[in-house]
């Protein structure tokens, strides 16, 4: 790749020195701002003002005084709106595009069909669980259960599928009938801006929407100690989400948590090996192995490891590195330096740790010389007990495990902290066996993925409650039971 990058997609002009506060874009109380860097080319794009407690009372007590009114408008209301924010959105899709591409690196092919495309197939999600929904309805005892709105939300989203997480959080919290504040990533933070400028486009009463940049240490613990917040929910690293619990246990508020993962990729004997190991080798590398649920562990038969390593690393090698701004099967760059640093100390810790590297490893791809690329990386003959088994990498980086017999496989996936997904390949009834036995909130059988409405979250450190449809309605509804004589 030359060190020179084509004219990116037009960046829309966007408010990154103020913050959305009752239905207004308002100057921040404090002074403090920091860079919004391409990870393409190391440059800032943008200036972003970053927030403080104070910003954050502003926006909670904004969000309380909506919460009045809007805790009680209609189902239908709700759709009506839901409605127009799809609209909305449809209508400044290729600056999200845009967006994405710039702050994140994503592909732009990646980011029109994957990073922004999700934010319309949440909401989908979102409605079909809504027009299907019952707030109100008799138990078998006869007594009125209700689900009525939570209260305000203190909503916390990450930086590698930012709209993503946004649309999970927002959307099923307004359709519930609560008011939201919501602090994005400070490293993404422009798709963030771009959404809160459609809410308002689409008619969002004042006050049901804010948004406050910041960090997870000013912003972040503001929100989640703030005693008129009634539910914090994030998604982030398992360390930022520990904290997230700890600063709202004084007000014992509701806390849901999407978490991190080290997802195993169990191929079963009666698999196709060829198409089950270059499948799950360039999901990995999807997003740049950016994605909490990539499945970063292949645990293959020693009968077909040989074979699996020499797939994988061939995968691997061909997998290209590219300009994000250039269509095409590419990866893009990592986030950030930070990200990039991480990265790094753990491929050179799997070396040192005896892994033998099969495709890639430390330092940039061939023919970069600026920007955090990372290279497609594969290590083999790996124990599950090593740091890079361990430890979620959050990098286009893919280990493999060998396992002597089924019992084994399923005993080294379930052999993790983490537990969010799986998957399994293989004869699909024989699959299916196994994946009833896997400890994780989602299980992937043959390439499959869960559809928008379904339940996404995990088990033991990957998290609290789940998003998404139904349930992700529910987590932001308080349940009342009403006697009646």
């Amino acid at each position: 790749m030359s060190a020179t990058l084509s004219a990116p997609l037009s960046l829309p002009p966007l408010n990154t020195q103020k913050f959305y506060i009752n239905g207004a874009w308002v100057a921040p109380q404090g002074s403090q701002t920091i860079g919004v860097i391409n990870p393409a080319t190391e440059e800032e794009i943008a200036t972003l003002a970053m927030g403080t407690a104070a910003d954050v009372d502003a926006a909670v007590t904004a969000a309380s005084a909506a919460f009045q009114t809007w805790q009680f408008s209609t189902k239908s209301e709700r759709l009506d709106l839901l409605a127009a924010i799809r609209s909305a959105y449809e209508a400044r899709y290729d600056d999200m595009v845009a967006a994405i591409t710039a702050e994140l690196g994503a592909p732009v092919d990646l980011s029109r069909n994957a990073q922004a495309k999700v934010g319309i197939g949440h909401l989908d999600g979102v409605v079909r669980a809504l027009e299907r929904m019952d707030f109100e309805a008799l138990n078998a005892e006869g007594d009125l259960i209700l689900h009525e709105a939570i209260g305000v939300c203190g909503l916390i989203t990450p930086w590698n599928w930012p709209i993503n997480q946004i649309a999970l959080k927002v959307l099923p919290a307004i359709a519930a009938g609560c008011t939201v504040v919501l602090k994005p990533s400070e490293v993404t933070p422009l798709n963030a801006l771009l959404y809160g400028e459609i809410l308002h486009a689409a008619g969002v009463p004042a006050g049901v929407f804010n948004l406050v940049n910041g960090d997870g240490p000013t912003v972040g613990s503001a929100l989640s100690r703030h005693e008129d917040v009634a539910m914090m929910s994030f998604t982030g690293s398992t360390r930022a989400g520990t904290q997230v619990s700890k600063d709202a246990a004084d007000t014992v508020k509701r806390v849901t948590l999407e978490l991190g993962g080290k997802s195993p990729n169990i191929i079963l004997d009666d698999a196709d090996l060829e198409e089950a190991v270059t499948c799950g080798t360039r999901h990995v590398m999807n997003n740049t192995g950016q994605s909490c649920n990539a499945p970063t562990r292949m645990l293959v038969s020693r009968k077909n490891y040989a074979a699996a390593k020499e797939i994988a690393g061939r995968v691997a090698a061909a997998t290209q590195v590219g300009n994000p701004q250039t269509p095409g099967q590419h990866i893009g760059p990592v986030v950030s330096d930070v990200q990039y640093g991480r990265i790094q100390a753990l491929i050179e810790t799997g070396i040192a740790e005896g892994a033998s590297v099969l495709a890639g490893g430390a330092g940039l791809p061939e023919g970069v010389n600026r920007g955090y690329f990372v290279r497609p990386t594969v290590f083999a003959d790996v124990d599950n007990q090593a740091t890079i088994a361990r430890e979620e990498i959050f990098g286009p980086v893919l280990t493999l495990i060998a396992y002597e017999d089924e019992a084994e496989a399923i005993a080294i996936a379930n052999d993790t902290p983490y537990g969010l997904a799986a998957y399994v390949q293989g004869e699909a009834d024989h699959a299916l066996k196994v994946a009833r036995q896997l400890k994780a909130g989602m299980v992937h059988i043959n390439g499959s993925d869960i559809s928008y409405g379904s339940p996404f979250g995990g088990y033991k450190r990957s998290g609290v409650g789940r998003e998404g449809g139904v349930y992700g309605i529910e987590d932001f509804c308080e349940i009342k039971a009403v006697s009646r004589p």
